[in-house]
């Protein structure tokens, strides 16, 4: 009876520990990371997405407005600076510039005329004067009127000169009217847009106004990243920094920029982030490969760099600089460090944790907290 005794209550403790055994809280299964050295980056990227421009554009339009005569190229052209694009009608002005070559040509022929005459009267003067003074043989008032006769056409001679200058300015004013009627590329480049055709009235289209211009010229030897930075990161973004570009359509980052160009105003805007733009410009010339303006950018500027330096990932970071850490029986502690570099991926770790510490990046959709036992997932 005893032993039967002995038996059953053995029974009823196995029962009992089997009981509690499988109502224990189960380990955790987290992801976890373990510290090691590597490289971290300090960069600030933009808030907005950025654009792809052509080093120079320029929207081209006549001085004057009128009727195109003459569209000397179409979309796509390569040109060279100076040369005429568009011509404006203009055959009363170049009658004008006809006319006054003609002028010149008269006023030269005046001109010539009475120098010739100014040399014979001084001539003239000189022999008289010897007259008078050797043999007495004409008056004083006869040589008077000789020399003044000379000398008043010597002044005329002047004046024909000083006519022939008047008639070239005005021939400068009439070549001048002439070259507002005509668009000249400013630089070499290629016609993006021909927003004219022969016959159609074209007038100038100044800034402001939304008028399309008759040519759209760019200049896409070089090209420039363009993106708004916001005003808190702006102040630390130097020209020369290094960076990064991404582009919508390309897979690869483009990492041989240099800072070019950071605003020197903050741009305000209703009801946007008040943002600095930050200009990047590619130099190696496989990374303007395909490139065309236009093109959707982000930016990632370098700011500091460490190649080798202990690391946390950035989903491993708790609140306040601090993290999960995994201790040798597979229990969380709550454990602070000491953040340097930062960026997106990684955060440097300048104290609190040293090579080889696994801390948790990943849990299941309940969390986890410390104290808690896990199983880190292979």
């Amino acid at each position: 009876m005893k032993s039967k005794t002995l038996i059953v209550a053995a029974l009823l403790i196995a029962i009992a520990a089997l009981f509690f055994y499988s109502r224990r809280p189960q380990p955790v299964e987290v992801e976890a990371y373990t510290l090691a050295e590597g490289e971290v980056r300090a960069t600030v990227a933009n808030t907005r997405v950025g654009t792809v421009k052509a080093c120079r554009r320029a929207y081209l339009a006549p001085a004057t407005g009128g009727q195109v005569a003459e569209l000397r190229v179409k979309e796509g052209d390569k040109v060279k600076q100076g040369q005429v694009l568009l011509e404006v009608w203009n055959q009363d002005l170049k009658a004008q510039v006809a006319l006054q070559k003609a002028q010149i040509n008269a006023s030269r022929a005046s001109a010539e005329q009475a120098c010739q005459l100014a040399g014979g009267a001084e001539r003239e003067a000189a022999r008289m004067t010897e007259l008078q003074k050797h043999k007495n043989l004409v008056s004083v008032e006869q040589v008077d009127k000789s020399v003044t006769g000379s000398r008043s056409q010597r002044a005329a001679c002047k004046a024909a000169l000083q006519a022939i200058e008047v008639a070239e300015a005005q021939l400068g004013v009439a070549e001048a009217a002439v070259q507002r009627t005509l668009v000249k590329a400013p630089f070499d480049g290629t016609v993006a847009e021909v927003n004219a055709e022969l016959g159609e009235f074209v007038t100038p289209s100044p800034p402001g106004i939304p008028t399309l211009p008759p040519i759209d010229l760019l200049d896409v030897s070089c090209l420039t990243v363009s993106a708004p930075i916001d005003e808190v990161d702006a102040a630390s973004i130097k020209i020369g920094m290094s960076a990064c570009v991404s582009l919508d359509a390309f897979p690869d980052k483009r990492c041989s920029g240099i800072v070019t160009r950071v605003a020197p105003y903050v741009l305000e805007k209703e009801k946007q982030a008040r943002t600095v733009e930050v200009e990047v410009t590619l130099r190696d010339a496989k990374d303007l490969a395909e490139l065309l303006p236009g093109y959707s950018a982000d930016i990632e500027v370098l700011l500091s760099q460490k190649d080798r330096t202990l690391r946390l990932p950035a989903e491993a970071i708790l609140d306040n600089q601090r993290v999960l850490l995994i201790d040798k029986d597979n229990v969380l502690h709550e454990q602070s460090f000491q953040p340097g570099l930062s960026n997106w991926s990684f955060t440097e770790v300048l104290s609190g944790l040293k090579a080889g510490d696994q801390v948790v990046t990943s849990v299941g959709k309940d969390g986890v907290a410390a104290g808690v036992t896990v199983r880190v997932k292979p």
